[in-house]
């Protein structure tokens, strides 16, 4: 599967990527490596994506998921 959408990671390990013209926090663990069509995840601010069709979608928002430490 080729990726449609432009990711990058950054020193820190977080996953950043472009929908449509706006850059995006697309998670730090959370981000499936590799991607593959179908996955679907939630980051640590409550952004919920799924990978249809090759691209990163948003679906939604949502609470942050918590942390039990």
């Amino acid at each position: 599967m080729e990726l449609k959408t432009k990711i990058w990671m950054n020193g820190s390990l977080d996953w950043f990527g472009y929908i449509g013209d706006e850059e995006v926090f697309l998670g730090h663990r959370s981000f499936p490596n590799p991607p593959a069509e179908g996955d679907e995840w939630t980051t640590e601010v409550g952004d919920m994506f799924k990978i249809i069709d090759g691209a990163i979608t948003l679906v939604g928002k949502t609470e942050p998921p918590k942390k039990y430490w």
